[in-house]
């Protein structure tokens, strides 16, 4: 096993319409796990309960994450 750290390679060229876009996407998603979540929850299906919360629960640090990348006012330290 090697001590060697590998920087990854980053080519920046995001614009700012692509991570717009992806924010777009993400909250749709979110709103769709949070569906999800209420359609196991009326059918007693725990594990697809587990599974929708805890998509939703990452999607939620994605969209603060992104929103925190465009700069929107309020959006703190995705990392708190």
């Amino acid at each position: 096993m090697s001590d060697d750290v590998v920087t990854p390679h980053r080519s920046y060229d995001r614009t700012w319409e692509e991570i717009e876009i992806m924010l777009e996407n993400a909250e749709a998603r979110l709103v769709k796990w949070k569906n999800w979540y209420e359609q196991c929850r009326k059918k007693n299906d725990t594990d697809g309960m587990k599974e929708a919360a805890r998509n939703h629960k990452a999607l939620q640090g994605v969209v603060k994450t992104l929103k925190w990348t465009l700069g929107e006012d309020g959006i703190s330290n995705p990392l708190e």
